[in-house]
């Protein structure tokens, strides 16, 4: 099992009423959730591991895990309330207010964390769980604790306004980097996680030296490429007619992980020496589901049958 690890929320989606002004419509959404969502459509075995709350966002949450095949044995509930954020739209790319005080998933503490069952082979982290304590230190705890013998994969797409300590956040990422075996970050990100002068591929490198075996850079419109100690693949985006960006990169994560895993990859010793090729395959696919993604409103990544 893939153990997806990080924030479930509620995007509220910008939409006419019938007086002619925007309302919102809650959507569920996160980015570790929505890799979860995609994972678990796609027919890869997946679990959720998170805070949710018992109130009625909540509970559409879990049920649109359950609807999308994801295991949710390992969620915890609170009476806390969900977090909301709230989206707004400017030529199809997504910007968002985060409302996340004292929520279920920011207050999920350390000791809250259950065991994790030896069912799990591969973790994924991310997203602005990373980033909000208590919550950021639990999942850096967990990992820490059993990211040892799995695999790893982490995309801490990077919002700056939501970090409150940049030196210790900076740091909480620097530790979890070193159990990572991919790590996935925008353009943007990496600019942002190394701010120095050089390539994209020279930003790679330097965050390889913290951990990581891979390092896979998003480029938007311009693909996708895969920097690893032999060299590097790419791969372009696949063209569609975009309805919105929303969860393009959390589905192209799970594209990534669902071909790693169909190829029986997926593990700390194969991606200790990746083979271009099972890269280059895996990338293809990730923008293949994001693609789909973006042609649809909202977080919609396909079903399996929907590839054949």
């Amino acid at each position: 099992m893939i153990l997806c690890c990080g924030e479930a929320l509620i995007d509220m989606i910008p939409a006419p009423t019938e007086l002619g002004r925007d309302g919102f419509v809650p959507f569920v959404g996160g980015a570790v959730f929505n890799t979860a969502i995609a994972l678990g459509r796609l027919g890869v075995d997946v679990g959720m591991l998170t805070g949710l709350s018992n109130d009625m966002f909540g509970q559409q949450l879990q049920q649109a895990l359950i609807d999308s095949k994801v295991d949710t044995s390992l969620v915890s509930h609170s009476d806390r309330p969900t977090t909301l954020a709230f989206v707004t739209l400017t030529n199809g790319q997504a910007s968002y207010a985060f409302y996340d005080e004292n929520t279920a998933g920011r207050m999920l503490q350390p000791a809250e964390v259950p065991d994790v069952p030896a069912t799990v082979s591969a973790f994924y982290f991310g997203g602005i769980s990373l980033a909000c304590e208590p919550a950021a230190d639990a999942y850096a705890t967990l990992l820490k604790s059993h990211g040892q013998g799995r695999a790893v994969m982490m995309d801490p797409n990077i919002r700056a306004n939501f970090i409150q300590d940049e030196t210790r956040y900076r740091a909480r990422l620097d530790d979890m980097m070193a159990y990572c075996d991919i790590l996935k970050v925008s353009d943007e990100d990496l600019n942002w996680l190394v701010q120095t002068t050089g390539t994209l591929a020279d930003k790679a490198h330097v965050l390889m030296e913290k951990g990581p075996t891979v390092v896979i850079v998003t480029r938007g419109g311009d693909g996708a490429s895969a920097y690893f100690a032999e060299g590097s693949v790419d791969v372009p985006s696949q063209r569609v007619e975009i309805v919105d960006t929303v969860g393009a990169g959390d589905t192209f994560n799970a594209g990534v992980l669902a071909k790693l895993s169909a190829l029986n990859v997926l593990s700390p010793a194969a991606l200790a020496t990746p083979n271009p090729a099972d890269l280059e395959a895996a990338l293809h696919n990730g923008a293949r589901i994001a693609a789909i993604n973006v042609s649809r409103a909202g977080v919609n990544p396909p079903w399996a049958s929907e590839l054949e």
